[in-house]
């Protein structure tokens, strides 16, 4: 198994008066935007938030909108104070794991409440690169406003895939795409759109149950296919 992004946070115990929290390590990959960093930021998000009301909810896009315009934030905030110390702070640490072309989560759920989570991912959105804040932080909202269903369809919501999820089509979607439609030459030049075209219709018979591929495995290849042909026309 690889570790593909990690977060690592420190939070008060829930019977203090005032919550604390602290950003430790953060691994979040995020080329290209928002990578496997931003997609584990909305996977917390979308994890924890069904269980924050509805006005923390409403704060924390507020509290959004202000890290993303590079704004300071005056501590405490909804009722959380972020703090670099993490003397007396419980360590909690969210993962997402690949092993071979499937991913997973890794959700720690034994410390800390849903607010603290969420607010640490939100935070942690701040972190990364200036020039894809905007892009890391429209994941986190994507995952505030999730509305339930499996891991891999939450996965697809996220990166924006319809419904592939391999390693390599978020690590780098458009070698993944050219692999996908055996476009991938460095001797010619980038194929045209009806290189594209003309690909995709050649894999697209191939991949036909008629060829000898079980319903379910013609499915998931043409799904594959039409995100590859996606990725490439734009």
């Amino acid at each position: 198994m690889m570790m593909l992004a990690e977060v690592e946070t420190f939070l008060s115990r829930p019977i203090a008066p005032t919550r604390r929290v602290a950003l430790g390590n953060l691994e979040l990959p995020v080329d290209p935007a928002p990578g496997f960093g931003g997609i584990l930021l909305g996977a917390i998000a979308a994890r924890f938030a069904p269980e924050i009301d509805s006005e923390m909810h409403a704060e924390l896009l507020h509290l959004m909108s202000q890290l993303e315009s590079g704004n300071s934030i005056p501590q405490p905030k909804l009722r959380h104070r972020l703090q670099e110390d993490t003397v007396g702070l419980q360590r909690c640490v969210h993962r997402v794991i690949g092993e071979g072309e499937h991913l997973e989560f890794h959700f720690d759920e034994e410390q800390g409440t849903p607010a603290q989570h969420v607010l640490c991912a939100v935070y942690a959105a701040a972190r990364v690169p200036w020039d894809v804040v905007p892009a890391v932080m429209s994941t986190v909202h994507k995952g505030l406003m999730w509305k339930g269903g499996s891991e891999s369809a939450l996965l697809a919501y996220l990166s924006g895939r319809s419904g592939v999820m391999a390693i390599s089509s978020v690590g780098d979607p458009i070698s993944w795409a050219l692999s996908m439609l055996d476009l991938r030459n460095p001797d010619t030049a980038s194929p045209t759109r009806k290189d594209v075209q003309r690909a995709f219709r050649t894999r697209l018979r191939a991949a036909h149950p008629d060829h000898g591929a079980s319903d379910d495995a013609a499915a998931a290849r043409i799904a594959e296919l039409t995100e590859a042909r996606r990725i490439l026309l734009g």
